[in-house]
C-alpha cells in the first residue's frame, strides 16, 4: 500500500514529487532543503542549514507516525565536502543511538543555492 505523506511544519515540495511516500511501512523522505516552513526563508550558516533540514525531516516523520528512531538510512548532500565537521557535529545531535546508515557527497550545486539537503528513509 502507498500512502503520500505532507506535513504543513515541513517546506510544501519546489516541484513534482512529494515530501514523503510510504510503502509496506518504510518511508521514504524526498531531500528536505533547509528552507523555514513559516517563513520560505533559508538560514546562513551550515550549523543552522543542517539543524532547520533535519527539522524539516523531524515533522515529516511525525506526520508519518514516526521519529528519529525509526530512521535506517540517509544521504548528505553538501555544497562543499569542508563543511562536512560542522554539518555532522549538528547531525549527531539528533542521531544519538542506532545509528542510521548514511552517505555524504559534495556536490556542484543544490537548489536555491542551499548548503545542504538531506534525505531519509525510515521504518
Amino acid at each position: 500500500m502507498k500512502r503520500i505523506i505532507a506535513s504543513p511544519k515541513a517546506p510544501a515540495a519546489v516541484g513534482p514529487y512529494s515530501q514523503a511516500v510510504e510503502v509496506n511501512g518504510t518511508l521514504y523522505i524526498s531531500g528536505q532543503l533547509p528552507i523555514n516552513p513559516e517563513t520560505g526563508t533559508m538560514p546562513e550558516t551550515i550549523e543552522e542549514q543542517t539543524r532547520q533540514s533535519l527539522e524539516n525531516i523531524g515533522a515529516i516523520l511525525k506526520e508519518a507516525g514516526k521519529d528519529f528512531s525509526n530512521v535506517v538510512k540517509t544521504t548528505v548532500l553538501l555544497d562543499n565536502i569542508a563543511d562536512f565537521a560542522a554539518m555532522n557535529a549538528v547531525y549527531a545531535e539528533y542521531f544519538t543511538s542506532d545509528k542510521p546508515a548514511r552517505a555524504c557527497f559534495e556536490v556542484a550545486a543544490l537548489p536555491k543555492a542551499a548548503k545542504v539537503e538531506i534525505e531519509a528513509i525510515a521504518v
